[in-house]
């Protein structure tokens, strides 16, 4: 089934469910008025918002509404935890060959994972707002999962059996903010502003065999500024999958329903021309990688970072060729001005 959250003045909003087409929807309010709520008593309630599903996809439901993307907030407007990870090595090998640096070993065995803020997720069409062009501001394309409560100590396997929901993400970085923090020794956090998310959460049956291993087997697609930048396949290069991004969590702590964990930027591999020259045709999903690109193939990077007034927009198609979680679109936007 497809859920959603629609503003409602309120901090949490409204749960809706939203037909597979992404074309209609029905407010859950009967069974239950939050999407959290959901997730708490998931084994009671989840039954019946599918039976509400399945009316609504057969055309039955008596008072569905066309459905509005641009008055979702996101699926959880805010969590009990956001823990976003780094699973496509690719992307950290891109990184650091820029700055002939090496990845430890230790980084193919151990994920690497940091602690998001959680209290302020954007929704999938509202403007991202910055103070300063300066501060480097780039998208990131992402995949991400919703979990039930999983136990400390978990095994990767029973881990993946707490995934919920699926979702598409795109976790806002500050590229100029990020080396004086993490010279700290101390991790993200001024760096890391308010994730968006895509405007419907999925169940993974809803993937069929695209949800397999704990990845998503599908292509993400970036497109900046109306360009399409990115076509990448989110399945093949994801050396940890989310079975083992939870379990991480997992190792000294339990996780409560309501966990969002986030893949980190979803990334593929290069391949090498006639010439010998390694390409990457697929694209990137966030402008670092295009950056550290640049630097390995002509000595510097010369993609700038995102001004305001710049937009972006994240889409998943199934292989049916219809959008699975609807798009994320933003625009970057500057200060607020005074009224």
């Amino acid at each position: 089934m497809k859920l959603a959250t629609y503003r409602d003045g309120s901090r949490d909003g409204q749960l809706v469910v939203v037909s597979r087409d992404l074309q209609s929807a029905h407010y859950a309010t009967g069974i239950a008025h939050k999407l959290q709520q959901v997730l708490d008593d998931w084994n009671f309630l989840a039954p019946q918002l599918q039976d509400l599903y399945d009316t609504l996809n057969g055309g039955k439901a008596r008072h569905a509404f066309p459905f509005d993307p641009a008055q979702c907030m996101a699926p959880l407007p805010r969590a009990y935890q956001w823990a976003d990870g780094s699973a496509y090595l690719n992307h950290v090998e891109l990184v650091r060959a820029a700055r002939n640096a090496e990845v430890p070993k230790t980084f193919y065995e151990d994920p690497l994972m940091y602690q998001g803020g959680s209290d302020d997720f954007l929704g999938p069409q509202e403007d991202a707002r910055f103070l300063s062009e300066e501060w480097g501001i780039d998208f990131e394309a992402e995949v991400a999962v919703v979990t039930g409560d999983v136990p400390m100590g978990a095994g990767p396997e029973q881990a993946l059996d707490g995934v919920r929901l699926l979702m598409i993400a795109n976790d806002w970085s500050l590229r100029n903010l990020i080396p004086n923090e993490l010279a700290k020794g101390f991790g993200f956090f001024q760096s890391k502003p308010a994730t968006a998310f895509s405007p419907v959460a999925v169940t993974p049956d809803e993937l069929g065999d695209a949800w397999e291993g704990g990845r998503i087997q599908l292509v993400l697609q970036s497109a900046w500024n109306g360009r399409k930048v990115g076509m990448c396949d989110a399945g093949p290069d994801m050396t940890f999958h989310f079975g083992q991004l939870i379990s991480h969590i997992c190792k000294t702590r339990n996780v409560r329903a309501g966990t969002i964990v986030g893949s980190g930027t979803v990334s593929n591999k290069g391949v090498i021309d006639a010439k010998g020259r390694t390409e990457w045709p697929k694209g990137y999903s966030c402008i670092a990688e295009k950056r550290a690109i640049e630097t390995i193939q002509d000595g510097k990077p010369s993609t700038e970072f995102m001004r305001f007034g710049d937009t972006i927009r994240i889409e998943m198609k199934g292989k049916d060729g219809q959008s699975v979680f609807g798009a994320i679109e933003q625009r970057v936007v500057g200060p607020a001005q005074p009224a």
